[in-house]
């Protein structure tokens, strides 16, 4: 079983990064493999809204995305970390997954999600809304912890004294890993869920 973590920080050993941290050791404890990869670093600009992956299955844009969406095929999980920026998500972030989740036609339904977000003070709450709407648009379930998953500190090294921030992140990592122990027995013993042919509407009919 396994785990990609996509970190959404810019910055080398952060508060993003100490939050993550967390999960992964407790997933690795639980005999999950995971794979963390510094996604907040890398030159990834925005959707083109080109629809060529349409036809090809992945994204016209030659960079990491596409490597990312081959590893997340493969994977049980995925979690999504991020400092806040002006109440949201890290931008190059976001412009990964927008792509990463329109470009990909495998199918992702009970695949784990779990989003970190990490601030200073305040807009976890609306970045930990963001994250999520990619899982729930995908037919991925969602982890949750005994809190809203977030962890608070301004400089490095401040996360880790978040003491119920870090047990928050502790505590979503083994209910992760729960989830992906369960839902693997399950489709063992009674599949996906059936799925029906899309039906696509807008507001003009």
């Amino acid at each position: 079983m396994k785990v990609i973590i996509l970190n959404g920080s810019p910055r080398k050993d952060g508060n993003t990064s100490a939050a993550l941290r967390e999960v992964a050791a407790i997933l690795n404890e639980e005999g999950i493999e995971t794979r963390t990869i510094d996604a907040g670093k890398m030159n990834i600009r925005g959707c083109l809204a080109c629809n060529w992956c349409n036809e090809h299955g992945k994204c016209v844009i030659d960079d990491p995305v596409n490597e990312i969406a081959m590893q997340l095929e493969g994977a049980d999980g995925l979690v999504l970390g991020s400092p806040v920026y002006y109440a949201s998500a890290n931008g190059t972030l976001i412009s990964l997954l927008d792509r990463l989740f329109h470009s990909t036609s495998f199918d992702k339904t009970m695949k784990v999600g779990a989003a970190v977000a990490v601030a200073r003070r305040g807009g976890c709450s609306a970045t930990f809304d963001q994250l999520n709407k990619y899982f729930t648009i995908s037919g991925m379930p969602v982890a949750s912890s005994q809190y809203w998953n977030q962890v608070h500190g301004l400089v490095p090294g401040d996360a880790v004294k978040d003491g119920e921030g870090m047990q928050t992140m502790r505590t979503l990592a083994r209910n992760m890993a729960f989830l992906i122990k369960s839902i693997a027995l399950g489709k063992e013993k009674y599949g996906l869920p059936k799925k029906e042919e899309p039906v696509s509407t807008h507001f003009i009919r």
